[in-house]
């Protein structure tokens, strides 16, 4: 391990293991590589939309909780 990096434990539910063995099985990566990807990913898509929220609220004081549901479409 370089010093570049650090070592991350969790649990995760069986049935989310099960589909990371398949795609391990399928793509012939290791478990650590896929998960860094996807982390990589989602941490990417995740500061996208929160700058976009913050520009987004940027004139207003607050919003209400059926407009930010309706910006992060839930």
């Amino acid at each position: 391990m370089s010093k570049n990096e650090a070592i991350l434990s969790l649990r995760i539910p069986k049935t989310l293991n099960d589909k990371l063995e398949e795609i391990v099985k399928k793509t012939d990566r290791r478990k650590s590589y896929l998960v860094r990807k996807a982390l990589e990913e989602y941490l990417e898509d995740l500061e996208d939309y929160l700058i976009a929220f913050e520009r987004y609220t940027e004139d207003k004081e607050y919003l209400t909780t059926e407009e930010v549901k309706r910006y992060l479409e839930i």
